[in-house]
This record gives C-alpha cells, sequence and structure tokens, in this order.
C-alpha cells in the first residue's frame, strides 16, 4: 500500500489549491478514502471522505472546510483529490490521504499547506 501526496505550497489567505494523491497496492474502487491534516502540536485529523456507492459518490466534509472544501476521486486513476478554496491561515497543516478502513495502517509523506499572508 502506499499513497503519494502532491499539490501543497504556500498561498496567501484566500487562494487556493488542489491536492493530489495517488493510491496503489490495493483495490482503490472498492474503499472510502479520506483526506486529513496535522496541524504543529495537534493531532491528525480528518477533513473529508468520499464513498464509492453503486454509480455514485457520497461525501462529507468537517464543518470548519464545508463549503470551502471539495473532495472527489477518480477510480480509473486510483486518484483522490481535495480542491481547498478561501483558504485560511487556520488551513495550514501537513495534508494526507488514508483508505479510513484498510487494514494495513500505512500513510505517505503528506504535503505541506501553508497559509500565510
Amino acid at each position: 500500500v502506499q499513497y503519494v501526496e502532491s499539490g501543497g505550497g504556500l498561498v496567501q489567505p484566500g487562494g487556493s489549491l488542489r491536492l493530489s494523491c495517488v493510491a496503489s497496492g490495493f483495490t482503490f474502487s472498492s474503499y472510502d478514502m479520506g483526506w486529513y491534516r496535522q496541524a504543529p502540536g495537534k493531532e491528525r485529523k480528518l477533513v473529508a471522505r468520499i464513498a464509492t456507492v453503486a454509480n455514485d459518490y457520497i461525501t462529507s466534509h468537517e464543518k470548519s472546510v464545508e463549503g470551502r472544501f471539495t473532495i472527489s476521486r477518480d477510480n480509473a486513476k486510483a486518484t483522490v483529490y481535495l480542491q481547498m478554496n478561501n483558504l485560511k491561515p487556520d488551513d495550514t497543516a501537513v495534508y494526507y490521504c488514508h483508505a479510513p478502513n484498510l487494514l494495513e495502517d500505512v500513510w505517505g509523506q503528506g504535503t505541506q499547506v501553508t497559509v500565510s499572508s
């Protein structure tokens, strides 16, 4: 199992970023995927989750990012995305993708997002 996150960077408040994560080593389409973040000195927490149900997707977003962040996935590319708009300094963190229901507790290197003027 492997996750490779990318797309982070330094952005001013109000800016946007699109994160990508390519997953491998498991049947991507069969598992929920999540984006997590860990700010300095804080625990890692789930910010968005997406499931494939029949031919549709079901998404959920943590309250603090609802309306600003959108999770999506492309099962053919084994890739999950996080579109982040109207970024705030509190969004500064390392962002990780992860399949929460997978037995293997593996994490990628993450991608750093820094929101600062």
